[in-house]
């Protein structure tokens, strides 16, 4: 662009120069015309004076005759001062004039306006100085009678005699002289004003002579460059007709330029573009985030203090969505990859040049290979965990997986309409998906793991919505759908592993982190939390559902089933950056009863993510307060006979039941005065309700406030009991009683 401008300035600086000389030679004719008008001002002026002089000649000898027929009469009469003030005025009019017209100096005309005389030429000054001789033998005979005119004392006859008879014959040399300088002044006048026209004249000739010129060569100059315009807005329409890319130009009220290149109209799906605003054609076919984005990307564009390099990585609108707006079945939505550049002016920025590709292809392939990278990342993880897990615990999570699946499948097809029943169906789902999600981290299961998170953040985000409807739970068949699918996968796995190896190792336990709900530090209570819930439906849809994994092997001991748990443990501890070792003196002793083994294996993977994100301090914090840095869970069973005993125990901060009330009042449950009347009791009952957490984000590990839910509705669904000890700074104790029967 810059090399553009410089061309532009070298074609039009002939241009300016023909006009500036064209000025020039207008401006110097323009001042010779005033030049000569002031020089024929000066030579009338001169003729004016010369005139002047003659008159006054003949009025000073007209007026000596006349004092001269009248001697004797009263020297005071009216008559006689008029005359003689008539003398002397003329006398001295003379005397200055001549002096002026000799010398070329400043005269006053009779209406009072000066004017400066021109230098006389040498005729001219024989004539002037031959009438001055003459003025000077009469001007002082004139004085000497006029000295004592008005004196009646004094005679004055003789002066005025002598007076009379100088004048009669200065008279007529003086008017001889001054009629030849009159003619010398008039004629020399003449040979200027000649002279002036003739210039005048040549310099009109020579003015309209360029101008023709000027007028021809700018025409001829003109038509070229139309031309060579025509030529490259030519070249310029069929580069835009050819082109396979989206090109036009924005300019700062992102209005897209008059020109653009006809694939743009098929890329972007409008048949007018040319003047429309950027913003209005991207309206409603985009988010209205990624909209306000664009609008300010392009406004650091225009930034000239941004690097363009710095701002072009920010670019929203690489490979982007477009929504089709058409209505139009056939015409689907596409992917747009749009990049911008700057189009300087000389220094500044002028434009922005945009160029746009479909690339909606290349991004469909792109994720066609990365769906097939991620089911063959997926079977890798799960080819990985069955041959590396108990294939008890394998088939009790796929067991597990289709029996939480089924649930939630059921919990949606039940009838609801109230928000009452519509929030305990929330509430329902999410404790199954949670309890999945445990399940699936603690066997280092990340699809699962995924596919759960996601779920969760609808369900987060539904729990937080407040007016519920059967609609909203309409997504979650997908996520559903998913989960089964991968159940199958799993099992289908399973089973050729199992018909291809006639004999498996004893397999290990993995690694694997999650992270659950509130349980934070405070006082020392001993309190039995009866577990309430009451879960309305609301139907949905259904899902079937395949067998589990079958896998005939004989190395399920309870070795294994510690193992998995201290695995499970040691994950998450390393993803909260805490050291925190399992121990278990009762598990392998204790034969766990089939009927309370599932709720067992998720009351347990529950306590334990709960002890080790709540309950246990980071290194640092353990070390300040006196503690190892490593710090201790206990997991036990008790059989009582008649109950089956878990308690699960750590040697951590304790429960705050301050910070349980302050986040209640901060959340709007509770007014401040209302949270500080609560008893640890209610604080508890608090801390296992629904959503409620203690943790201020959210993660793999816990913050959704579902973990201590989960434990509540097992408890309940198994007729059981549960009782909480915490002591602040150094101990929380969860033991649950279920009974066998």
């Amino acid at each position: 662009m810059a090399t553009t401008s410089n061309v532009d300035n070298k074609r039009y600086q002939g241009l300016i120069i023909s006009i500036a000389l064209f000025l020039s030679l207008i401006g110097a004719l323009l001042a010779f015309t005033f030049y000569t008008s002031s020089l024929l001002e000066r030579n009338t002026a001169l003729i004016d004076q010369t005139n002047r002089v003659a008159n006054n000649a003949q009025a000073v000898i007209k007026d000596l005759f006349d004092l001269n027929n009248s001697y004797g009469e009263d020297t005071k009469s009216p008559h006689i001062q008029r005359v003689l003030t008539r003398l002397e005025r003329n006398t001295a009019l003379i005397t200055e004039s001549i002096a002026a017209i000799e010398q070329g100096g400043e005269v006053i005309d009779i209406d009072g306006r000066t004017h400066d005389l021109p230098k006389i030429d040498s005729d001219a000054q024989v004539n002037i100085a031959a009438a001055n001789e003459q003025w000077k033998a009469l001007e002082p005979k004139i004085q000497a009678y006029l000295e004592n005119a008005d004196n009646i004392m004094v005679p004055s006859a003789d002066q005025l005699t002598q007076a009379v008879e100088q004048a009669k014959t200065s008279s007529l040399f003086i008017n001889d002289s001054l009629d030849n300088l009159t003619n010398d002044v008039f004629v020399s006048a003449e040979r200027q004003a000649d002279t002036i026209r003739l210039i005048q004249l040549l310099g009109v000739v020579a003015i309209f002579t360029y101008f023709l010129v000027f007028v021809f060569f700018f025409v001829r100059r003109l038509r070229e460059t139309d031309a060579e315009a025509a030529a490259a807005r030519q070249e310029t329409q069929e580069i835009m007709q050819t082109v396979n890319t989206g090109l036009f130009l924005l300019d700062k009220d992102l209005n897209i330029g008059q020109q653009h290149s006809r694939a743009l109209n098929d890329i972007i799906g409008s048949d007018s573009l040319s003047g429309e605003n950027f913003t209005n054609v991207l309206r409603g076919r985009i988010s209205d985030k990624d909209l306000k984005t664009t609008q300010q990307f392009i406004e650091q564009l225009y930034n000239p203090r941004v690097k363009e390099k710095l701002v072009d990585s920010l670019n929203p609108l690489h490979k982007v969505m477009l929504h089709n707006t058409s209505g139009s079945k056939a015409a689907n939505n596409r992917f747009l990859d749009f990049k911008f550049s700057r189009v300087y002016d000389d220094k500044d920025i002028a434009r922005i040049l945009v160029n746009v590709n479909d690339v909606s292809d290349a991004v469909h392939l792109e994720q066609r290979l990365e769906k097939e990278r991620s089911q063959n990342d997926m079977q890798i993880e799960m080819l990985t965990t069955i041959l590396n897990v108990n294939p008890k615990i394998i088939n009790e999570f796929i067991t597990n997986t289709q029996l939480h699946i089924e649930k939630m499948n059921n919990i949606l097809k039940n009838p609801g309409s109230s928000q009452y029943e519509l929030e305990g169906k929330l509430k329902a789902i999410y404790r199954e998906m949670h309890s999945l999600k445990g399940e699936a981290s603690a066997l280092k299961l990340h699809s699962f793991t995924k596919i759960a998170s996601d779920a969760e953040d609808k369900l987060h985000a539904l729990q937080n919505q407040g007016q519920l409807s059967g609609n909203d739970f309409l997504p979650l068949a997908v996520h559903l759908d998913d989960l089964l699918s991968l159940s199958n996968t799993i099992a289908t796995l399973g089973e050729r592993i199992n018909r291809s190896a006639p004999t498996t190792a004893k397999p290990v336990a993995t690694q694997q982190t999650t992270e659950l709900d509130e349980s934070v530090v405070e006082h020392s209570v001993s309190d039995a939390v009866m577990v309430e819930s009451q879960i309305p439906n609301h139907s949905i849809g259904s899902i079937e559902m395949d067998g589990g994994l079958d896998i005939d092997l004989d190395s399920d001991t309870d070795d294994d089933v510690l193992s998995f748990y201290k695995a499970f443990v040691t994950d998450i501890a390393e993803r909260q950056g805490k050291q925190v070792q399992l121990k278990s003196s009762t598990l392998s002793d204790v034969q766990i009863p089939e009927s309370i083994a599932k709720p067992f294996k998720e009351m347990s993977i529950q306590l334990l993510r709960n002890a080790v994100v709540h309950g246990v301090e980071s290194p640092s914090v353990r070390q300040a307060a006196g503690k190892a840095e490593v710090g201790t869970v206990d997991l036990e069973v008790q059989d009582s006979g008649s109950n089956f005993i878990l308690i699960v125990q750590d040697d951590g901060q304790g429960i705050d039941y301050d910070s349980i009330r302050n986040k209640l009042s901060n959340s709007g449950r509770f007014s401040t005065e209302e949270a500080s009347q609560l008893s640890q009791s209610q604080l508890l009952k608090q801390l296992f309700s629904s959503g409620f957490s203690t943790k201020e984000d959210t993660d793999e590990d816990g913050g959704r406030g579902v973990g201590l839910d989960i434990i509540k509705a097992q408890v309940k669904e198994y007729n059981g009991k549960l009782n909480v000890n915490s002591e602040l700074g150094q101990m929380t104790r969860f033991v649950i009683t279920l009974p066998k029967a």
